[in-house]
């Protein structure tokens, strides 16, 4: 059944499979557990079973969120109401006009408190939370995680600073997973460090399945359209896997033509293929349409090297573990052990360990930078709403770091442009990781780097006009970043060779990155483009106009 009395080829296929509501249990499964596979619904007979979903228009227009993510994750919602009542689940779908308490209160009233498995999002617990504490709502462990507060207490530790790689050590010490007699495959926890090569054209990237359109989606799509059509970025509906067989061809895809070279080449970036061998599964697994159980299971089953096997189970069982245990520990950095910085702001939360407070550039948006590998990674980002991880971190967060971005900022752009963003993961990953924003709270430095980085791992400085050999500002923003920063800095190991060398630079060449800083920033605030011009005459080069 339907909230909603609009025609659709969505509604009407549901109101075909519907079943009696009446005598059920009912859940509220929300937009990011669309899932059989765990909880209730993977142990609870169907004909006993009503789910309700919601759709919140004003949810998804509470930001800028990209088209391909509001399709991806309707299309998805949709498909999994159908998959559900084609079981014998009896399923009420909602378009409400407000939150998600307001859609589910007056069903409470009419049908009593409802279950469901514990929102990921924290911002979906804030708008359930007065549902919960009046009895309406009964919250069930969530049953799509890998790990618990036991393991992570225990490998993290109960308090501040957080590691992941103790966290990752301790897991898989528990489940056995590439152990050996109580040691670790290979002889040891990690083999990053090989994972590192650079990609030169072969072997020949993997390409993206195209998935098929079908009438539910083409509703999204023109839904989306209509509705959100003043939203960034390009829609793309061959790319909305949505389907059951969907999912599954995206998964055998990601075994056969990824995984196998995932490894070594995990770190790399091309202007010639956005996704190289990454699997292009987070999509999907973080509305959980595929389960991270499977993932592990059939990652582990795969004959691939041990160092492209362990990357992945690295990033599943280790670091999207750990940061979702820190969010939830620190109540989305909102609540931060000896952190006296956290102002309180509805916004989120919005630490600033450096104290970075400028403007994000319009070139985050798609204005030309200059820059080339920041044009080409924001290009791919709003024609498609992803990213590999690597870009996400050493040219994204790198630039934005240097630049001295406000995190928070760069924090909510990372959730409107990307299709796997929640707050449970792109918090985490761009607030600590990405920007350094709350100290050594879950990362040991700052992770920036100079133009050497992406020159080693990347082709992007052959299309540049900015020549690595003479014009690009990268490497100057970053020295004039060390020196800018240095009294917060000072004291962290894992920087002490990096302030070393920026101390030994003259005072020449250190006023000259201080220049260089201030030319690139002012430039980028004002929607211009960086040129070599610029860049030179910060310099004070006698070749500048």
């Amino acid at each position: 059944m339907s909230s909603s009395s609009s025609s659709s080829a969505f509604r009407r296929e549901l109101e075909g499979r519907q079943t009696d509501p009446a005598g059920r249990r009912w859940l509220f499964v929300p937009y990011d557990q669309l899932s059989d596979s765990v909880g209730p619904l993977a142990r609870e007979a169907p004909e006993e079973l009503g789910i309700v979903v919601v759709e919140s228009p004003s949810k998804g227009a509470r930001r800028p969120y990209h088209r391909q993510k509001l399709a991806l994750l309707l299309a998805n919602l949709r498909h999994f109401a159908l998959e559900q009542a084609a079981r014998g689940v009896s399923v009420h779908h909602v378009v409400s006009p407000g939150g998600y308490a307001d859609a589910l209160a007056p069903l409470v009233r009419e049908r009593g408190p409802f279950r469901m498995m514990e929102a990921a999002e924290r911002e979906l617990r804030a708008d359930l939370a007065p549902l919960v504490v009046k009895g309406g709502l009964e919250i069930l462990p969530h049953e799509g995680w890998l790990t618990t507060r036991e393991d992570f207490e225990k490998g993290a530790g109960p308090s501040p600073p957080w590691r992941m790689d103790a966290f990752y050590r301790q897991v898989r010490k528990r489940t056995g997973i590439l152990m050996e007699n109580g040691k670790p495959e290979g002889g040891k926890y990690s083999f990053d460090a090989e994972n590192r090569e650079a990609w030169k054209g072969d072997p020949p990237a993997a390409i993206l399945p195209i998935f098929p359109l079908d009438p539910v989606k083409e509703e999204v799509v023109a839904l989306v359209e209509e509705r959100f059509g003043n939203h960034p970025g390009v829609l793309q509906p061959d790319a909305l896997p949505a389907t059951l067989p969907d999912v599954e061809a995206l998964w055998e895809w990601a075994l056969e033509a990824c995984l196998p070279r995932f490894g070594p080449f995990e770190d790399a970036m091309s202007v010639d293929s956005r996704t190289l061998f990454h699997t292009r599964v987070s999509g999907l697994l973080n509305l959980l349409r595929i389960t991270p159980q499977r993932l592990l299971e059939d990652v582990l089953a795969l004959d691939i090297s041990l160092a492209s096997r362990e990357g992945f189970v690295r990033q599943l069982l280790g670091w999207r573990e750990f940061v979702r245990h820190v969010h939830r520990a620190t109540d989305g950095f909102r609540q931060i052990p000896g952190w006296e910085e956290v102002p309180e702001r509805d916004g989120g939360a919005a630490p600033s360990f450096l104290g970075a407070k400028e403007a994000l550039p319009e070139a985050f948006w798609g204005t030309p930078s200059g820059l080339h590998c920041l044009d080409h990674v924001v290009e791919g980002v709003w024609e498609e709403g992803y990213g590999h991880h690597i870009t996400r971190l050493m040219v994204i967060s790198n630039l934005a770091t240097l630049l001295d971005v406000d995190p928070r900022a760069l924090t909510d752009w990372f959730w409107v442009a990307y299709t796997d963003a929640f707050d449970w993961v792109v918090e985490p990953n761009v607030l600590a990781m990405g920007t350094f924003a709350v100290g050594d709270l879950m990362t040991t430095k700052p992770y920036v780097s100079g133009t050497p980085y992406i020159r080693k791992m990347s082709d992007f400085c052959g299309a540049c006009a900015l020549d690595p050999e003479d014009s690009c500002p990268v490497s100057d923003l970053y020295w004039a970043f060390l020196e800018r920063h240095r009294t917060r800095l000072e004291g962290n190991r894992r920087l002490a060779l990096p302030l070393a060398s920026a101390r030994r630079r003259d005072d020449a060449r250190k006023a000259s990155d201080a220049r260089v800083f201030e030319a690139v920033r002012k430039r980028l605030a004002a929607g211009e483009a960086v040129t070599p011009e610029v860049v030179r005459g910060a310099r004070g080069r006698e070749d500048s106009p």
